[in-house]
């Protein structure tokens, strides 16, 4: 029986491998006519680095200045993968067919993309990963490893190309 995916998880943290990894989740929801939710999670302060803080500001006033921070975060975050998503199907002169939607949120990546995908029945994550050569598989072992091993679902992992691309969040 061939499986059906009719949502993506495309997990992105905003560099250009994962910029080029997006086109395999645009190509996959293509191909099976499936939604893309577009991830970004923004690691959060540590509970250490708080109370480091915590010495020179109250806790009402650092945790407001962290909210703040957050939200401007958010929406910046949310404005650039929409430029891009915008812009890349400019491009190829194309448009996905089911719906795309950009979310990002605070935590640890590995377990925030994991949680996501399975909130919003997920059947498939694609994300990217930083070949670094011999090192490889120690910067594999990041995320992307917790996630592959974690994961109940298929994950595509896409690695970067050799040479240069065009391909980038920060246009």
């Amino acid at each position: 029986m061939i499986p059906v995916i009719q949502k993506i998880l495309y997990a992105t943290d905003l560099s250009e491998n994962s910029a080029h990894a997006f086109r395999y989740a645009v190509v996959l929801a293509e191909d099976h006519n499936a939604e893309i939710v577009i991830l970004h999670v923004m690691e959060g302060i540590s509970p250490a680095s708080l109370n480091a803080l915590d010495i020179y500001l109250s806790k009402d006033k650092l945790l407001k200045i962290v909210e703040t921070d957050i939200e401007e975060a958010v929406s910046r975050i949310k404005e650039r993968l929409t430029s891009f998503y915008e812009r890349e199907f400019k491009r190829e002169d194309q448009a996905l067919g089911k719906d795309v939607s950009i979310e990002v949120y605070g935590g640890y990546p590995a377990e925030e993309i994991l949680k996501k995908a399975d909130e919003f029945g997920c059947d498939v994550i694609v994300m990217g990963t930083h070949g670094k050569g011999v090192l490889s598989h120690t910067f594999l072992g990041s995320v992307t490893e917790k996630v592959l091993h974690r994961a109940k679902i298929p994950v595509f992992v896409v690695p970067l190309p050799k040479g240069n691309t065009v391909l980038t969040f920060h246009d």
